[in-house]
């Protein structure tokens, strides 16, 4: 069957394009067609750069899709919130267009990693927000954490949001950028894998390193089955 999976992070920065492409890269490379699609890219002009970073950690040629705006069917050129970014560009949030562009993807790939943009109550008009969104695709969510100072309560509130609102918590991807202290990042992943433990047991949890210093970092086959073997 295929599947697509919502990518949203705790917060802006922190490395959900880096997350999406290296568990692009790990489902290619262990042989499953896979693509990415950015929900709502803010900051560009015509084109996406997250899709273009995903594409060089998947180290593919861009897709037909990415030309013809398949995987990034809302761009707006100003580095702001969506909502805001679409009112300075004049340019209404059609929000059926990602709804339809998930379905041309999900018609050609076993797997569609859509990935938000900034956190989970980033704004995509002045009536809505990402959470909105789950909570009408009911999409499972990959929340991506990170290492930086602050992770672990904002890594604790989204996922407060999460069981509140009841959307399918698929896993969670900790990000080692930007490599703070190592003890400190373990005791970030400890408390994430105990609070997982408590309230969604059923969720999953994988780390990804400090890319620049793993650039041909994947994710291991058994990670990718365990990860995807209800899909």
């Amino acid at each position: 069957m295929n599947q697509t999976f919502f990518i949203s992070g705790i917060d802006t920065d922190c490395g959900k394009t880096i997350a999406t492409g290296i568990l692009a890269r790990s489902l290619h490379q262990h042989g499953h067609k896979v693509i990415t699609q950015k929900f709502i890219q803010t900051g560009n002009i015509g084109y996406s750069e997250d899709i273009k970073k995903h594409r060089e950690l998947m180290e593919v040629k861009i897709f037909q899709e990415d030309l013809d705006h398949t995987t990034a069917p809302l761009v707006y050129s100003t580095p702001v919130s969506p909502h805001l970014a679409a009112e300075i560009d004049v340019k209404e949030v059609d929000i059926q267009k990602v709804y339809a562009s998930t379905k041309i993807l999900e018609a050609a790939y076993k797997y569609v990693l859509l990935e938000g943009a900034g956190g989970l109550m980033v704004p995509f008009n002045r009536e809505k927000t990402t959470l909105d969104y789950l909570k009408e695709s009911q999409l499972p969510l990959i929340l991506v954490s990170s290492s930086k100072l602050g992770s672990i309560n904002h890594t604790l509130l989204s996922l407060e949001v999460i069981k509140q609102h009841e959307i399918p918590l698929h896993g969670i991807l900790y990000n080692h950028l930007p490599n703070v202290e190592e003890f400190l990042a373990r005791d970030t992943v400890d408390v994430i894998k105990s609070y997982l433990a408590n309230h969604f047991p059923n969720a999953l949890f994988a780390e990804i390193p400090n890319i620049e210093a793993h650039k041909a970092f994947i994710l291991s086959r058994p990670v990718i089955e365990q990860w995807f073997k209800q899909s």
